[in-house]
């Protein structure tokens, strides 16, 4: 399969369930009688039905994943790639996969309801800046947490919850992947990739949209997808 498209989407599925409490991988359970993972690549399918998809996914998953393919007869060409230890190593293995130079999307498997105007939104932002992310509000109220136990307000005004896809150009997104940049990634944890001092540029936001695409862990993510 050649992975030279315009827009290369790295599709990361690694959960193992643990969260929503059961045997079965959240990416496989099922939204409206098919697994969640074919949901979500599907998504992609619809904004651009030539995009390059690629799975991550455990490696002990992948057969599973062929099996269901087939007993739900589905057919979107799309590469699979075995996961890593970590997210970070998973994003990098699929990463290695792409020969692409143009722009590289990452998103959870789990996030099926993504809309084709985020994705968008999102592919515009990082064409004209390098690298971009979705955002929205936080409406929580959220307190900073002292070492001593003490607390204070925090003014959620200023705060942006970062979901997916992330969207960067190729050689951003490989430029914090480097193996010298390991150590700096896990401090940050960075699933937007490229925030680290000396990994130009920073990444844009498009414009804020309503948090519909849910991750499918609960308390809140298990109901918010329709059944």
């Amino acid at each position: 399969m050649s992975l030279t498209s315009k827009h290369t989407i790295l599709i990361v599925a690694g959960g193992r369930g643990t969260r929503m409490g059961g045997p079965q991988p959240k990416q496989f359970l099922e939204l409206a009688g098919r697994p969640v993972l074919m949901h979500t690549l599907e998504a992609f399918d619809c904004w651009d039905a030539s995009a390059r998809l690629i799975v991550v996914l455990p490696e002990d998953q992948i057969d599973t994943w062929k099996r269901l393919c087939e007993a739900h007869v589905f057919g979107r060409i799309h590469h699979v790639v075995a996961g890593g230890e970590t997210r970070f190593h998973s994003v990098r293995n699929g990463l290695d996969a792409v020969a692409s130079d143009g722009l590289i999307a990452v998103h959870d498997g789990v996030r099926p309801l993504v809309a084709p105007s985020v994705i968008a939104a999102c592919f515009a932002a990082a064409a004209d800046g390098g690298a971009a992310v979705p955002v929205v509000p936080v409406v929580e109220s959220v307190r900073e947490v002292d070492a001593d136990g003490g607390s204070r307000p925090v003014d959620r005004t200023r705060l942006r919850v970062v979901q997916t896809p992330q969207v960067f150009r190729a050689d951003v997104l490989r430029a914090a992947y480097r193996p010298a940049l390991r150590s700096a990634f896990h401090r940050r944890r960075l699933r937007g990739g490229s925030l680290r001092r000396g990994c130009p540029p920073r990444p844009r936001q498009p414009r804020e949209h309503q948090a519909h695409h849910a991750d499918r862990s609960p308390p809140r993510g298990a109901t918010d997808a329709p059944e």
